[in-house]
Order: C-alpha cells, then structure tokens, then sequence
C-alpha cells in the first residue's frame, strides 16, 4: 500500500506558490488531559472530527518532570474495534495484554495491538522520564469483530528526506513499508526535518493529519505548533511542510473510513447497543476480554451516560 513519496527541495518562489494553493487546511488545539498520572494532549478525535482515515484517537504524553519524573501506569482496561498504536519518544514502557504478552518497548519501536471482538492490556513506565504518542486506529466492519491479536517490530524502515529522515510506522513511502498490520488504506510516518521545504507527494485519496512533537512546521498557509495539528483534506498530491529550524512531526492518513463510528471510554463500535454490551461484559468479568497477568489494579468503566437513568 503506497501512501507517499518524496521530492526534492523547492526554491521560494516555487514554495510560496505551493502554500497558497494549498487549501482547506484546518487548525485544531489538542484538549488538555491526563492519562496514567501524566500530561497529554489529546489531538484527536477533535470537534466536529472523529477520524482522519481511520486514525481515530492520538494522544501526546508527556514529557514528565526531569527532577520528579511520575510513572506511566495503566491498569487492565479493555478494547473492541480498535488497534492500539504505542510510539515511543523516551523512555521504555512494559505491555501486558490477555493474550499473555508480556512486552517492553523502546523509543524507534512499534507495537500494535489488535482488538477485535476484545482484548485486554495495561502499560507501566519501565524507565522514565517517559513521553511517547498513543494511537487508534479503528478497525473496518470486515474485521473489526474477529480475533485479537499483537506485534511488536523492534525495527522499522528509515527513508531519507530532502531535508531530514523519516521511519515509517504505517503503510509504504515507495519501496520502505511498515511491517505493521493495516486493515484500511493508511500512512504514519515519524520525521525529523532539518530547516527548510520537505514536499510530499501524497494519494490524492488520502487525507491527513500533521501533528507536531517538536518545534513548529508550516503547512501550507498555517503554522502548526505542538499540542496542535493540521487537518489536510483529500484530494491535494502535494504537501509541502516547511520549517525554520530542527523539527519532529508526525504525519498521520488514510483513506476515509467510509463507516460511521462511535467512540466511549476504550470501545470503538457503531452504536450505544454495542458499547453497553461491552461495558457490562467488562464490569461482570464475562471473560470476554481475559486477563493481563499485571499487578496493576484493573480499571473500573464509568457509567455510560446513556444508563445513567437506570439507577
């Protein structure tokens, strides 16, 4: 699945012309939160947007405090319709999940964990200060109620840029494709631009996310700084993404979902129907979602506030 390729440098007057065509570009602040006991910017979902492709949930989390760095810990929770998309910035973090992995991650490696008809799993900190960005993807009606399943890629592919490198988390930039699992058309690529004009040449089918992790990036007409994104429509093959000085971001895409979703605490699904069904499995411990093997205390699901009339 090709989602991307690369040209080369553009001169100013080529660059100025690129962001001026470059339209329908949105600006959206990522919502203050916490997660686990540390700071995160959730950048998506977003007013008035749920997915881009089918990217459907990103957290940025951290840095914590160098002096007094507070763990990452994530008890047993559960998933449906979902894949979990873990990267890593800093720091190492352990995986538990039901179907009795037992996994750490480092900064430059993946983990993927499919969902399906559910599954479980917690996270704790291995070593701080920890920071990192936490993904979903949402799963398509064809495979969105079958089994679970985790990978972790302890190498990913790097490809060169005009103006810096990139790894490929998702999809395919030319001949360089992620290992990961995707069920829909998507890329997810991690780069570091050194000052000046990287263009991507994108599927016209495909829109995108842009979402700083360090220092500022110019899309198009709009400056993106981090705890923000841009919101890239589909149907532009070109996309220029300039910057004044050193930058990391990501760039997140797919083609449209095409489903209608609903999102409530950890379940991606359809309906209320779906999610109530979920949320009581959970809470009676069915045996539907398994057990993690973590020491974590397991987390308890809210109310929805659908049932909250029942008493």
């Amino acid at each position: 699945m090709e989602g991307a390729t690369m040209s080369g440098p553009v001169d100013q007057r080529d660059q100025e012309c690129r962001n001026e065509h470059l339209e329908g570009v949105e600006l959206r602040e990522g919502r203050q939160t916490q997660v686990g006991g540390l700071d995160v910017a959730r950048v998506l979902p977003t007013k008035g947007r749920r997915t881009v492709g089918a990217w459907c949930f990103v957290d940025l989390i951290g840095p914590a405090d160098a002096e007094k760095p507070d763990p990452l810990e994530v008890g047993p929770h559960p998933h449906i319709g979902l894949s979990t998309v873990t990267w890593l910035l800093e720091g190492e973090a352990l995986h538990h999940d039901s179907l009795g992995t037992e996994q750490v991650i480092r900064p430059g490696q993946l983990n993927w964990m499919t969902a399906g008809h559910g599954i479980a799993h917690a996270e704790l900190a291995a070593r701080p200060p920890f920071r990192g960005v936490q993904m979903w993807v949402a799963q398509p009606e064809e495979t969105r109620h079958g089994a679970s399943d985790f990978v972790h890629h302890a190498e990913l592919p790097q490809i060169e840029l005009p103006t810096g490198t990139a790894q490929v988390i998702a999809g395919a930039v030319g001949d360089a494709a992620s290992p990961a699992r995707t069920d829909t058309p998507l890329i997810g690529l991690d780069m570091s631009l050194r000052r000046g004009t990287a263009v991507l040449e994108t599927a016209t089918t495909f829109e995108h996310a842009v979402v700083p992790l360090d220092g500022r990036v110019r899309v198009g007409p709009e400056v993106v700084e981090p705890g923000w994104l841009a919101l890239v429509p589909a149907g532009i093959d070109e996309l220029p993404l300039e910057v004044s000085d050193d930058a990391r971001v990501l760039l997140l895409g797919g083609e449209p979902l095409g489903e209608p979703i609903q999102m409530w605490w950890n379940f991606v699904a359809r309906d209320t129907a779906e999610i109530t069904q979920a949320y009581r499995e959970w809470q009676d411990r069915t045996g539907r979602f398994g057990e993690t093997g973590s020491t974590l205390p397991r987390i308890d699901a809210p109310r929805p506030p659908w049932l909250r009339s029942e008493g």
